[in-house]
């Protein structure tokens, strides 16, 4: 069986606060970090995967532009 490692929860400031990075940043650092680490995946299934959710956030990221620049 396999051990369960529980994580402590970080604090909440009174206030809330903005959220730091949007949703389009985060999806861009994804493609980007995947684009550097697919080059050096040995495993070809994990390649496959990883390329296919590369193919995906871009998809979703493409998609999201065209309809900022649409409205």
């Amino acid at each position: 069986m396999g051990q369960v490692i529980a994580f402590r929860l970080p604090q909440q400031s009174a206030a809330a606060a903005e959220p730091v990075l949007g949703l389009m940043s985060a999806v861009d650092f994804a493609l980007r970090d995947l684009a550097e680490i697919l080059p050096h995946i040995a495993l070809d299934s994990a390649r496959q995967q990883a390329e296919a959710c590369r193919a995906m956030l871009a998809q979703a990221f493409d998609a999201e532009v065209e309809a900022e620049l649409g409205n």
